[in-house]
């Protein structure tokens, strides 16, 4: 009887199998956690001295968010694009049905063809602080119908 001990014998697959897959599997978990633990010490914090780029058309507002498509910006109901984006002041995405209800000083983005919220960054106190133009000027983008826009 000749016993052959390489990987495409039958019993290889029982024997060293599982444990080979098991160890694998077992680098890759210790991997994802070692690698999970590192970014959150280099956010960035509010309030240490670093400023973020705000584009020049962004203006100051009040925000408060009421469904997943409306929002309340500067007292007025506005319309939320699809794909607007709530940064948190650590610059990370904020998903909006985690903050409903709640009101927050922005910088804030329209879309110039629909007028709806494309971007607004949840400000820091010393960023509320600097001077930036504020929005006067929404009424709302909700129309009617007939193409009327309600005031």
């Amino acid at each position: 009887m000749n016993r052959c001990t390489t990987p495409s014998s039958s019993r290889y697959p029982a024997q060293r199998g599982p444990r080979f897959f098991h160890a694998a599997w077992m680098a890759v978990v210790t991997c994802a956690a070692l690698c999970a633990v590192a970014p959150a010490s280099a956010q960035v914090q509010p309030g240490l001295g670093l400023s973020r780029p705000f584009p020049e058309a962004a203006l100051r507002g009040t925000l408060s968010i009421n469904t997943a498509s409306e929002a309340t910006l500067n007292g007025k109901t506005i319309r939320m694009a699809p794909g607007m984006r709530l940064f948190s002041p650590q610059n990370t995405l904020v998903m909006a049905h985690t903050v409903l209800g709640q009101t927050f000083k922005v910088n804030y983005v329209l879309e110039n063809s629909t007028g709806m919220l494309h971007s607004a960054w949840i400000l820091t106190e010393s960023e509320a602080a600097q001077p930036r133009k504020g929005s006067d000027a929404i009424v709302t983008n909700i129309t009617t119908g007939s193409g009327a826009t309600l005031k």
